[in-house]
């Protein structure tokens, strides 16, 4: 059995349709944020995520559209254009230094077709990390939007998986010389920070 079929067999044991989206959410959203570039792409991010206990948007959220799959809950991917800066985050001196250098950002969640509505269905954040200001959900119903992990720009839907890969890496590649060092300083200085945020 692949990992992926093991966990999906773990958090759905014995549950109706509601407490297994539930449940599937819940324990993708518990599991720590970080960013790791490697794990972008949507067939090797959602184990190598489960591998590592950790990972960012993407593989959470390519990992939550095979899983809901198997629930029969029609998933869509979303892009919401976003910047670092334009938060409520208490960012260190050392990170806040960065943000005037950031790109603008590109945030993957999903759409879930749940009772004939799509409803955003966002399991970016671990509980630890809002007594940092960040947009966690605590709590999902299993049928109304969740709050959003950013505060969006632009919404953009996707056909695909590979259609949000192919646009991600084309946006990307337009980053200058200047924000992609300063991208890459601010993930490594970023990964750091939450782990401390995490400790009791």
């Amino acid at each position: 059995m692949d990992i992926i079929t093991q966990k999906f067999s773990e958090w759905t044991a014995g549950k109706g349709p509601k407490e297994a989206r539930i449940s599937v959410y819940e324990h993708i959203r518990d599991i720590p944020y970080a960013i790791i570039p490697e794990l972008r792409d949507p067939v090797s991010g959602p184990p190598g995520l489960i591998e590592q206990n950790r990972g960012s948007c993407q593989p959470k959220h390519y990992l939550m559209a095979g899983l809901f799959g198997k629930l029969n809950i029609p998933i869509r991917f979303v892009t919401y254009v976003f910047r670092w800066g334009d938060s409520e985050i208490k960012y260190p001196a050392d990170l806040k230094g960065l943000l005037s250098r950031m790109p603008v950002s590109y945030h993957l969640a999903c759409k879930a077709d749940i009772n004939s509505k799509w409803v955003l269905v966002d399991a970016t954040y671990d509980l630890p990390l809002k007594k940092a200001g960040f947009s966690v959900n605590e709590k999902w119903d299993g049928e109304r939007d969740t709050v959003n992990a950013v505060n969006s720009i632009q919404e953009i839907i996707h056909e695909s998986a590979e259609d949000r890969l192919k646009f991600e890496t084309e946006c990307r590649g337009r980053y200058t010389a200047d924000e992609k060092a300063a991208y890459a300083q601010f993930i490594d200085k970023l990964n750091r920070w939450l782990e401390t945020l995490r400790r009791p």
